[in-house]
């Protein structure tokens, strides 16, 4: 589950910054990149809708989305990460 945490986050950054985009410049980068109407960009629009479903499925279970640097403090709805200090 790591790797697909890790691909959705990449992949949400990415769909968030291009609607950026569009919102501020009316810039679309995919569409410029594979092309308006392309099999490609419709493909790239799905995968990020799947990563910000697998994204939301996983703060409604109240897992971690801190990364695996850090430990969670229980799952009581909010994520509250720390590095982990813990002496011998």
């Amino acid at each position: 589950m790591p790797i697909i945490s890790c691909i959705s986050k990449i992949l949400v950054i990415i769909g968030g910054l291009n609607w950026g985009l569009v919102g501020f410049f009316d810039f679309n980068l995919v569409e410029r990149i594979f092309g308006a109407d392309s099999i490609v960009a419709q493909i790239i629009y799905c995968l990020v809708g799947i990563a910000a479903l697998v994204i939301a499925v996983m703060i409604a279970r109240g897992d971690c989305l801190c990364g695996s640097s850090c430990q969670c403090a229980g799952k009581e709805g909010s994520c509250h990460c720390h590095k982990d200090t813990e002496e011998e």
